[in-house]
């Protein structure tokens, strides 16, 4: 089939008296955040040339379909379908959601506390149906704390605009007038005359706080709130004990934070703290206390207590831990649960507060696992919360726990309908050295069948930016990999958070290329210690994990059989010059200020991926983005490849498949996320010519 190719117009651009060509920056549209929002005014020529990958991408993956549908039967085939969550005990009601075998969302079930008379008061299946919309995300779903109101709200584009509703439960009509170009939060007030919500600015960053009366126009809503730098968003919240409303204003870097009482008829919100470059904090109220979770004079953060917010005499209550990520709180009227994170591994912790005494919680054997905790009720006058569990080779499990007493009780466990052994998997946790001496952590699981003398393909996952850490939880999914002897190794590089702040740090801004260093270094450990070879290992990352493949892929292609990249961050240079787009101007603190910085141009054109594809051989290549993501643009990945088609010197694939209809996280729905995974793993097969088994 012949290979599509996109139209080159050169342009020159220029910054910091530095020139440079780009063939294909024509693509990107003036008007782009209009594009996302109506994909009928995407240019003629770029649509054909989208839909010519699309279909060059299902030519060179017909010979997939069959395993394609057999792992999606797989992958399918682990979930329970029809499942219920566990009830949550409201004032009056408890709450809970369930999934059937026919649906593709869930279903919210409500009953009155001390009858059997259940109620379905949300079903995304039907609602999807009501709307015929091919996109249907849902971004907040709440109920007043009267019972009576409904509040959701929906993106029907994958462009992350969401339009609020509010509607009586018993009518199901709606109360009030739909919100339009929000970023889907919806908090009640009190009393549930009104919601808080925040608008979408004209360049897709949430910088107002509203608050809307129901029944009332739009139009009118008041304004409480509003931040005036474009890089800090906002958002808004009730505290753990109900007395007041929290609004929040932050960039990835920096925090700052405004409060009023939640029983205000017109509400002033109060600076608690002026906001400091690189500080950081949270406060939350419980039983007539402040807590301020925070990394002031704490590069790992701690946890501060105070009586009063107006004098603001700050005591440790949790004092800070070097290269150990203390988390928040979690409050019972005797209790405080609190986490903490170190060594790509998190732990819980329970303080007594009659006694003062804490302990950690633990309540599994394995060496690498994930726990959870969750509140059984509103009610926090009781000593029973639920604790769960999982890890890479244990599915998810939920206890009944008592913090006095210790006893636990299995409650629910993830049920895999086509069964699941834990024992015939291994998992480890292992250290490499990285180029500068720093140790990474990398969670490998494997079959226990799996040969450990290099000739096992194996798939290495990676993200490493914003401070997020990657979690060794239970994924059903990644076992049909791991089943046909691909190993999974994820690499905790840095960029992340799992060793700390500091882990963080040092791999943004101009210690940017430490993340990418991190991973080869875990590819090259990989390959010594016999998990694998080169040429065998497959890359995996999306979004800012997508920016690591291509600086990677640029830097080391001969360590890789293949490359799966979704959304991927790979044209980083353009978007970081161009301050308009949403995302841009808030990540100043993450990747650098290139238009304003030399010193941050030069670094990020060094690894920039669109600038730095080279005259090579690349290894197999799989792209996939959407048409309304506005948090990567398709016309990112969709440069990228036309670029690495004019460079690359070899005859591997490169495919590009963009969703027509999807937004960052892809297809909606169950079986459309299925669908994308199958597509991915259905790749890994073919490259590891492992398509027929």
């Amino acid at each position: 089939m012949k290979i599509p190719q996109l139209k080159k117009k050169p342009e020159i651009k220029n910054c910091h008296c530095y020139s440079w060509e780009d063939n294909y920056s024509w693509i990107h549209q003036n008007d782009i955040l209009e594009v996302l929002k109506d994909s009928k005014k995407l240019n003629p020529d770029v649509k054909k040339y989208l839909e010519e990958e699309n279909s060059y991408t299902d030519f060179h993956l017909s010979n997939t379909k069959n395993i394609q549908k057999k792992l999606f039967d797989e992958i399918k085939g682990r979930i329970k379908l029809d499942d219920e969550s566990l009830p949550f005990k409201d004032v009056n009601y408890e709450y809970w959601t369930k999934t059937t075998t026919k649906g593709n969302y869930s279903i919210k079930l409500r009953k009155k506390i001390g009858t059997n008379d259940i109620e379905e008061i949300w079903n995304g299946d039907e609602e999807k149906e009501k709307l015929n919309v091919e996109y249907f995300g849902v971004g907040d779903l709440e109920v007043s704390f009267n019972d009576n109101y409904l509040g959701y709200s929906l993106d029907t584009k994958g462009s992350e605009y969401y339009t609020i509703y509010i509607r009586d439960i018993k009518t199901k009509k709606l109360v009030t007038e739909k919100i339009e170009e929000t970023s889907g939060g919806i908090t009640f007030s009190l009393d549930d005359k009104h919601i808080f919500y925040s608008k979408l600015d004209n360049n897709h960053r949430p910088r107002k706080i509203f608050r809307h009366k129901l029944g009332t126009n739009p139009k009118n809503d008041e304004l409480i709130f509003e931040e005036k730098s474009e890089a800090f968003t906002v958002s808004i919240g009730l505290s753990s004990d109900e007395k007041y409303f929290f609004i929040t204003s932050s960039d990835h870097n920096t925090s700052e934070q405004y409060y009023f009482d939640a029983k205000e008829n017109n509400p002033k919100p109060q600076l608690i703290k002026k906001r400091k470059r690189g500080i950081l904090y949270s406060v939350n109220s419980w039983d007539g206390k402040f807590y301020n979770h925070t990394n002031e004079d704490a590069e790992d953060f701690k946890i501060d207590i105070t009586d009063d917010l107006n004098e603001q005499k700050w005591k440790s209550f949790i004092a800070a831990k070097e290269e150990v990520l203390i988390g928040g709180l979690t409050f019972l009227n005797n209790w405080i649960i609190r986490s903490e994170t170190s060594d790509a591994l998190d732990k819980l912790f329970v303080k007594n507060i009659i006694t003062e005494t804490e302990e950690e919680l633990i309540f599994s054997d394995e060496k690498v696992y994930v726990p959870g905790v969750s509140l059984i009720q509103k009610n926090k006058d009781t000593d029973e919360i639920y604790l769960g569990y999982s890890s890479p080779k244990t599915q998810s499990r939920v206890y009944l726990y008592n913090l006095a007493t210790k006893k636990k009780k299995l409650v629910k466990e993830q049920i895999i309908p086509s069964g699941h052994n834990p024992s015939d998997y291994i998992v480890e946790r292992v250290d490499c050295k990285s180029h500068d001496g720093r140790m990474v952590p990398l969670t490998i699981t494997r079959h226990k069948n799996t040969k450990l003398d290099g000739s096992a393909n194996l798939l290495l996952y990676g993200y490493g930016s914003y401070g997020s850490s990657m979690s060794p939880s239970f994924s059903s999914t990644r076992l049909s990999l791991i089943d046909r002897d691909i190993i999974w190794a994820t690499a905790h590089i840095r960029g992340g958070m799992e060793r700390g702040m500091r882990w963080w740090k040092e791999g943004k801004l101009l210690n940017k290329k430490n993340t990418f260093e991190d991973y080869i270094a875990s590819a090259k450990y990989l390959i010594d210690k016999k998990y694998t070879s080169k040429k065998k290992i497959i890359g995996m990352g999306g979004s800012a994990g997508g920016l690591l493949m291509g600086a990677v892929v640029n830097q080391a292609p001969e360590l890789f059989l293949g490359m799966i990249m979704a959304v991927p961050f790979v044209d980083s240079l353009t978007t970081n010059l161009d301050h308009s787009l949403p995302l841009t101007v808030g990540e100043f603190d993450e990747f650098g200020n290139a238009k304003d910085n030399k010193d941050h141009f030069d670094y990020i054109y060094s690894y920039a991926p669109y600038n730095n594809i080279k005259k090579m051989d690349y290894p197999h290549i799989l792209i996939t983005t959407s048409l309304s993501d506005n948090r990567v643009l398709f016309d990112e990945p969709a440069k990228f490849t036309a670029k690495l088609r004019d460079y690359k010197t070899d005859n591997n694939l490169l495919l590009l498949k963009t969703e027509m209809n999807a937004g960052h996280g892809g297809k909606s729905g169950r079986d459309g996320a299925i669908e994308e995974i199958a597509i991915d793993y259905a790749f890994a097969l073919k490259i590891s010519n492992k398509i027929e088994i």
